[in-house]
């Protein structure tokens, strides 16, 4: 199952995604939902297919973030996973901030890697 392969815990999340086809040069906007160390879950009309190398951007909370990627599932006309595959040191402090403040937001970890807020 999907929970069972989690490595690092999945946060709720909120912000705005691009994310660009490294072939065909083809882009999307997306919402972000959940985040983790290493990928995110995001809401999405349009998407690539599964398998298909990807640059994410996020934005949130005034910081952007950047990493190569790949697409990992794909419930078409409503979200997708990817992996983060290459990512920056600045890029990845950033997202060791989020994921700090978002650690902070959350309460009572469930056995899946999931978070309840409170």
């Amino acid at each position: 199952m999907e929970n069972e392969r989690r490595r690092t815990p999945r946060y709720s999340f909120s912000g705005t995604a691009e994310i660009i086809a490294d072939s065909p040069n083809a882009s999307a906007t997306a919402t972000v939902r959940e985040l983790s160390l290493r990928g995110c879950r995001l809401d999405m009309k349009n998407s690539f297919p599964v398998n298909v190398p990807v640059t994410v951007k996020i934005s949130a909370a005034g910081e952007l973030f950047q990493s190569k990627g790949r697409i990992i599932y794909l419930h078409p006309g409503i979200s997708a996973g990817v992996t983060f595959l290459a990512i920056e040191p600045q890029s990845r402090a950033v997202l060791r901030r989020w994921l700090d403040a978002a650690g902070k937001d959350t309460k009572h970890p469930r056995p899946d890697g999931h978070r309840i807020k409170e």
